[in-house]
């Protein structure tokens, strides 16, 4: 991430966060355009009051209420952009990503685009001279993935001095037709996202490299062990490192 240069422009995001009864927060995630307007529960903030000032500024809403306005970072955009299937959430991207041990330069394969939370992160992490290829199945979330990449893209471009990579490829394909495009390939890790693993596995395999990482993410513990049974009887080259259920706690600070 570069550093963030001046005030809010029109074309990038804007995040509103307004304080609530019971000490919770409620977050707003916007596109500032100049005719548009930001609708609260506190009232109505319009965009124009918002271009031109500087985030971390506390503006306020029609109805009295106060919103702190910033620029999203990348967890908060994901959790709050447009999706269709579930996401994978921060917290277990990035365990995913400390696992697979991914530096600049690297190509990594994703199976399951979903709404392009990973190939965000991914992205990220793979940087400019990196490459991610992403493959989807249904077409409605292949779609949506592009869109909300091509968004956060476009709106980076906008509020910050760098470019964003444009280093990822959405592919509309089965993984488990896709052994003929692995063959020119050759894979620093891969991340599965899908509901049968095992299909993409002897397909992947050969192109990822002599020690190479594959995470997979799964819902439940009934799924890992189809997987693992899988890798066992047809003896394929994997070998299970660890199996983690990642856990957030948060902490509400007040004074006594």
């Amino acid at each position: 991430a570069g550093p963030r240069s001046g005030p809010f422009r029109a074309g990038e995001l804007a995040l509103a966060e307004v304080r609530r009864k019971h000490k919770t927060t409620l977050k707003l995630l916007c596109r500032l355009a100049a005719e548009a307007a930001l609708s609260s529960p506190g009232g109505v903030l319009p965009h124009r009051d918002i271009i031109g000032r500087l985030p971390g500024q506390v503006l306020r809403a029609s109805g009295g209420a106060r919103l702190l306005l910033r620029r999203p970072s990348l967890d908060e955009y994901v959790l709050l952009m447009p999706r269709g299937p579930t996401i994978a959430y921060p917290k277990d991207v990035s365990a995913m990503l400390m696992m697979m041990d991914i530096h600049p330069g690297d190509t990594v394969l994703e199976t399951g685009s979903g709404s392009g939370a990973m190939s965000l992160f991914l992205s990220r992490a793979v940087g400019p001279t990196g490459r991610v290829l992403s493959y989807e199945i249904r077409d409605d979330h292949h779609r949506l993935a592009k869109k909300n990449y091509r968004q956060w893209r476009s709106a980076w471009k906008i509020g910050h001095m760098d470019k964003w990579p444009d280093n990822v490829e959405f592919i509309l394909k089965d993984i488990s037709t896709a052994a003929a495009d692995m063959k020119s390939v050759t894979l620093d890790a891969v991340v599965l996202d899908m509901l049968n693993p095992q299909c993409a596995l002897p397909v992947v395999h050969p192109s990822l490299k002599q020690g190479g990482v594959c995470a997979v993410y799964l819902a439940n513990i009934t799924q890992v062990i189809d997987l693992l049974d899988t890798i066992r009887t047809r003896k394929l080259p994997f070998l299970c490192e660890r199996i983690i259920e990642v856990t957030h706690r948060s902490w509400s600070v007040l004074p006594a």
